[in-house]
């Protein structure tokens, strides 16, 4: 069906972001993938190309859009060159809106130009070793000492963190209350920082080229300048963009179904069994109907959402239903189109065996399918 979503100037720049994807990464994406890490050069390129800061208002040196479709073009030209480059994600969609939102006027002119222009990478640092989706029992601490803050914790599965130059990290800046989710608060760590240390690159089974690493802080000083917002408060800031997080997590989701779908197609048109294409045969044929009906669906799910998000009118509820559906949809299409390469699918060379690979994580991060099904009900009175 014919999308509506997005305009000329959306598909300009999809333009600009496929030809350097394809001229630029695609071809040495193998070798990023074996260093764990894409080079840290990759995002002065895509951030002199616009890329990242989009959403950066021009006076600090972005791109001055308030529509988050170009970033979703992004996602979806990244998905459709199956590349798995999840800290691009994290860097424009996740952390920048923060920045964006909180940050006080000298702390703008201070990272946003950086920011957009891939100088300065972010990360954002929640989750720890004994905690997950439960982000009320998060155990880092940060002591105020006279103009400084001084911070001790570690955090785990922080993507990004291995090219980061500043890390937004959530610390206990006062004792839990009755209320767990008091007391918390952002602060923006230099990863220069004395005390700061990354830890390994976690080896993932997927996603082999996104950063995902541990880190420790001890004793890591960290100017009450950069402080994010007011003290006490990052429960309150960390609700705020959840359903663009969400909804960003759903458009690489559903762009990597259709990816699937195409390269699988392509496949079964050339691949011969029994003397004949293995396009010829029924259960192939049906396979590949439910598939395309399926990512059908998902596309107008996330068309609908992308139009409510810019509109500001993206419930919490809606966010999470986008990307439990997207993500299960991916997680499905990509196994069966996997089985329809027999063998082959389950060889790293072909693209379809780290489609696969990479799939399964979406599902997790950003919140379990389990997380967006309790939202699901407690919006509808469960």
């Amino acid at each position: 069906m014919r999308r509506t979503v997005f305009d000329e100037d959306h598909e300009a720049f999809r333009t600009i972001v496929r030809d350097f994807l394809t001229r630029e990464v695609v071809p040495v994406f193998p070798e990023w993938e074996k260093a764990g890490a894409a080079p840290r050069d990759f995002y002065r390129q895509v951030g002199k190309l616009g890329i990242l800061g989009m959403l950066v208002p021009e006076e600090y040196g972005g791109g001055g859009q308030r529509s988050f479709k170009f970033n979703a073009v992004v996602n979806e030209e990244l998905a459709r060159a199956k590349l798995g480059l999840g800290t691009v994600r994290v860097h424009a969609d996740i952390v920048t809106p923060y920045l964006l939102r909180y940050a006080d006027e000298e702390q703008k002119r201070r990272w946003l130009p950086g920011v957009a222009s891939g100088e300065l990478m972010t990360a954002i640092a929640m989750t720890e070793p004994g905690t997950g989706s439960d982000l009320a029992g998060i155990a880092s601490t940060a002591v105020r000492d006279g103009d400084h803050y001084v911070l001790n914790g570690a955090k785990t599965f922080i993507t990004g963190a291995v090219n980061a130059d500043l890390v937004l990290v959530v610390a206990r800046t006062s004792p839990p209350s009755d209320n767990r989710r008091t007391g918390l608060s952002i602060l923006v760590v230099e990863t220069a920082s004395p005390g700061f240390t990354v830890g390994r690159n976690l080896a993932k089974i997927g996603l082999k080229a996104q950063d995902t690493a541990e880190l420790a802080f001890e004793d890591v000083p960290v100017p009450v300048a950069n402080l994010l917002g007011e003290e006490g408060r990052a429960f309150d800031y960390l609700g705020h963009n959840l359903a663009q997080e969400r909804l960003s997590i759903a458009v690489n989701a559903q762009a990597a179904a259709v990816a699937a779908v195409e390269l699988t197609v392509a496949y079964v048109r050339d691949r011969s069994v029994f003397g004949r294409p293995l396009s010829g045969f029924q259960n192939t044929k049906f396979v590949l109907a439910e598939c395309a009906t399926d990512v059908e669906a998902g596309q107008a799910l996330v068309d609908r959402a992308l139009e409510e998000h810019d509109g500001g009118g993206l419930s919490a509820a809606d966010a999470a239903k986008v990307k439990l559906f997207c993500t299960e949809l991916q997680s499905r299409v990509v196994d069966k189109c996997l089985q329809l390469h027999g063998g082959y699918g389950y060889v790293l060379e072909y693209p379809i065996a780290r489609m696969y690979a990479d799939a399964r994580v979406t599902r997790i991060f950003g919140g379990t399918s389990e997380v967006m099904k309790t939202i699901i009900a407690k919006s509808v009175g469960l």
